[in-house]
């Protein structure tokens, strides 16, 4: 996988996604947009703000809440590159995965507005001059993010 460089956006612990793309935006005329509605209600602007190959960096348990896939899907929509995250919710997790959004588990001091680069290959999070090591990924989840998901892979005729 490449190595993502981009701006951070700071989210604190249990961060649902509700959060992320609230309930009410879930209806059939918003879901190719759903982008234009993230943290809508507890970070109004954010989705006018954040750019093409941000990272959002948050606490413990990212993504708990519902089992939707639309919370990953509207992080993609805005451009959201990666989440590093001390621990996510199992299920936004493999959600993530399935879809094609990259995710890191890794507890770390990163500041707002820090720009830091994000190695998966080498798992490796550089803020200036910390790094911060996260597992690696089994190489089938390494294929699978980097195909955009595993129906990509599928498609592709890979599974």
């Amino acid at each position: 996988m490449d190595a993502i460089k981009g701006k951070v956006w700071k989210f604190g612990d249990n961060v649902d996604t509700d959060q992320i793309i609230p309930a009410e935006r879930l209806v059939s005329g918003n879901l190719g947009h759903l982008n234009d509605f993230i943290f809508e209600k507890v970070r109004p602007g954010f989705a006018q703000e954040v750019k093409k190959g941000d990272i959002i960096v948050a606490g413990k348990n990212f993504g708990c809440g519902s089992s939707r896939e639309h919370a990953p899907l509207s992080l993609i929509q805005a451009g959201v590159a990666c989440v590093i995250a001390e621990s996510f919710a199992r299920i936004f997790y493999r959600n993530s995965m399935n879809i094609g959004l990259l995710l890191v588990e890794c507890k770390t001091d990163i500041k707002e507005g820090d720009i830091i680069e994000v190695r998966p290959d080498d798992g490796k999070v550089i803020a200036g001059k910390k790094i911060y090591t996260f597992p690696q990924y089994p190489p089938f989840i390494s294929e699978m993010v980097k195909a955009g998901g595993l129906m990509n892979l599928v498609k592709e005729g890979r599974l």
